[in-house]
């Protein structure tokens, strides 16, 4: 039954609890921020020597006249992204070769590199560029070229050195991926090869807002530069008293602070995935009209990775004179995009985490704390246009006891990947000097799977060898590369290579809250009986068959952006194969082959039906159960089956599964014992 919660006593909504929530004005504080949005009345060019790194020119140059090494730590909204790379080129630095500008996230470095060649007016793909996986905007005249850290690692297997760029600069390293780690010890090493073989020199830039520059510092050897930015002023409130369900003082306080703020002052809200945002924004919408929260109207929007390109933008455009923009998001909105507006930000404190973990084998994705540093970037949100406010849905206390930054990811990741390329670059990760040694366990296994894809001879002597060579040409896990390698033994290479590439793009499924049945009713026409895996190479060979792509994609709830972006990979993996020289060939409707074929990639992701009802994984024997998005949820319960990922919540959860027969295993992957050690009738 609901409750009635008082705000100061001086209006009253509708929440479907009884807890209260008291926020705590603890102090105002500056915090990072960045200040993209253009100034009003002002040129590009006015904007840019507004920006605090451009007095800071000319130190910078001189200091990388004088250092190979430049490790910056500059708060955000400084400008160095954009604008030190402008000062290399402008400075002749890109004479001798291609400025390089990494970005964790492909979405960073298509935004910034448009940004740039707009201040130089110029287009994209001209002198300024971007790379990311399976596309590249680039041309022999670019000078300053964005790009991902995976796509600069793959590209080092080729050349060691990096002959083709004269300054590399590392941005946002305080994210501390795989790639950005391993990169950091790629660099560092060409450029002392390329001073013991007398070749044009290497410079290597570090930039980040938050970064441990102890430790950067201590593990390059130089000094730490700080660059100061330009920053409002954030007040900080947390609650005073632990809250039990933050999706519960998340809504209280949207509504806190919309009866109290100006209606100019727009809510970015942090949450930690598609399911909680889609039944927050139902809960706002539909109490805004239940309650008299004030005369005002409130537009609220959604933001995640998984959401159409459509729907992405909606966020960003101006809402109605007397309406509040209120955008819920996840991780997505801390660093890589700017929404213009956003006064105040209401943090929940918690992220959804991949992480690997070595006893099961398995990659699990859970609810984790945030660290100490996305709690202030997080913050920052609400400073970057003009001073703002941050609500905390967690107490001081509680935030102390956050880590100071999140672990990296190479503490945490499955490692078989990073393994292979660096195998392939005549690496051993084990002797190779990182600025953190990932968990020797972690490595172990990593071997253990390269040797069973048949990427190395033995876990023992991890020597790659040709299969493992071809396996790294591909941009993809090394089980997915080894699909593609099977594919043709089985005679499904084409399917093969629509499947990967739909596995390689995002969630094509569009489920509108308000019209999830007509979605899911859609959705049924594509469902194969067999799993997941067929019924999303049923939706690719539909959307290949049609003409008017994006009336068919709407008619039937699937993300046309993802499609497409699905065929340009597929596009790229034929090239990558036919390089190869892989022979192509259909299975036609003889849908087994396919089947069998994903044995060969994903033998670690087996699951078996047990007595009552939920499956044991033969890797780690976790129990767990279909994911209620599969086509395989409900009352026909496969005995065994292949998955993608599994989903740790408030208990396990297989998410893209397919029905594998358990017979085919042991055909199939030999070095997979019986499975009858695994009591079905248990």
């Amino acid at each position: 039954m609901d409750s009635k919660y008082f705000i100061s006593g001086k209006s009253t909504i509708t929440v479907p609890s009884k807890r209260k929530i008291k926020l705590n004005d603890l102090t105002d504080q500056k915090c990072l921020y960045l200040q993209t949005k253009q100034l009003s009345g002002c040129s590009i060019e006015e904007e840019r020597k507004k920006l605090p790194v451009f007095n800071c020119r000319d130190r910078i140059l001189k200091e990388l006249e004088t250092n190979d090494t430049l490790l910056i730590m500059g708060e955000t909204g400084s400008g160095k992204t954009t604008q030190i790379p402008q000062f290399l080129l402008y400075s002749a630095h890109a004479r001798n070769g291609v400025i390089a500008v990494t970005q964790p996230r492909r979405v960073a470095a298509i935004t910034i590199a448009k940004r740039v060649a707009q201040e130089l007016s110029t287009t994209v793909g001209d002198i300024v560029g971007y790379t990311v996986r399976f596309e590249d905007m680039t041309s022999h005249k670019t000078r300053i070229r964005f790009l991902t850290d995976g796509v600069l690692l793959r590209e080092a297997i080729c050349d060691r050195l990096l002959r083709k760029y004269s300054i590399i600069m590392l941005d946002e390293a305080h994210e501390r991926t795989v790639n950005t780690d391993v990169l950091l010890g790629i660099v560092k090493e060409a450029q002392h090869k390329r001073c013991i073989q007398k070749l044009p020199g290497l410079k290597l830039i570090i930039t980040s807002a938050t970064m441990d520059i102890d430790h950067f510092g201590k593990y390059l050897n130089v000094r730490g530069m700080y660059l100061e930015g330009r920053t409002h002023s954030v007040r900080v409130l947390n609650t005073k008293e632990h809250q039990a369900d933050y999706m519960h003082a998340v809504l209280v306080t949207v509504f806190e602070v919309h009866r109290t703020t100006p209606i100019n002052h727009d809510i970015l809200i942090f949450l930690t995935g598609k399911e909680e945002i889609e039944v927050l924004a139902q809960q706002i919408r539909q109490l805004a009209k239940i309650n008299s929260v004030g005369s005002s109207d409130v537009r609220v929007f959604t933001l995640y990775s998984q959401l159409a390109q459509g729907k992405q933008l909606e966020c960003f455009l101006p809402v109605p004179l007397n309406t509040r923009k209120i955008v819920i998001a996840t991780n997505i909105a801390e660093t890589s995009i700017t929404i213009p507006g956003i006064r105040c930000v209401i943090d929940c404190g918690f992220v959804k985490e991949k992480s690997y973990s070595p006893t099961s084998g398995l990659d699990i994705l859970q609810t984790v704390r945030i660290s100490k540093a996305q709690a202030w970037q997080r913050s920052g949100r609400a400073g970057r246009d003009a001073p703002g406010t941050c609500y905390r849905t967690y107490t001081k206390e509680e935030m102390l006891s956050f880590e100071n930054s999140a672990e990296p990811e190479i503490l945490r990741a499955n490692l078989t990947s990073t393994t292979l390329q660096l195998l392939a670059l005549g690496i051993n990760i084990q002797d190779f000097n990182l600025l953190d040694s990932p968990n020797v366990k972690c490595i172990s296994n990593a071997y253990t799977t390269l040797e069973n894809l048949g990427a190395i001879k033995s876990a023992k002597l991890p020597n790659i060898t040709s299969l493992g060579r071809l396996m790294s040409q591909f941009p993809l896990d090394p089980k997915y590369s080894k699909l593609l390698l099977s594919a043709p033994t089985f005679g499904c290479m084409e399917e093969m290579l629509s499947l990967v590439a739909v596995l390689s793009t995002e969630n094509i499924y569009v489920n509108p809250p308000d019209k999830m049945e007509l979605a899911t009713l859609a959705h049924a026409k594509f469902k194969s009986k067999y799993g997941d895996h067929l019924t999303l190479l049923n939706i690719y060979k539909c959307f290949e068959k049609t003409e008017k792509t994006k009336l068919w994609c709407h008619d039937n709830f699937l993300n046309i952006r993802n499609l497409i972006y699905a065929r340009n990979v597929r596009c790229q993996l034929l090239e990558i194969s036919t390089k190869l020289g892989l022979s192509f060939n259909s299975c036609g409707e003889n849908l087994d082959s396919v089947r069998k074929c994903l044995i060969t990639g994903l033998f670690g992701n087996i699951a078996v039906l047990q007595k009552d009802g939920e499956y044991l994984t033969i890797t780690g024997r976790h129990r767990a159960k279909i994911h209620p998005s599969s086509v395989l949820h409900g009352s026909y319960k496969p005995k065994c089956v292949i998955f993608a990922e599994m989903v740790l919540t408030g208990r396990n959860f297989l998410r893209q599964v397919v029905e594998i027969n358990s017979e085919w295993v042991e055909d199939v992957v030999p070095f997979i014992k019986d499975l009858s050690y695994i009591n079905i009738e248990k």
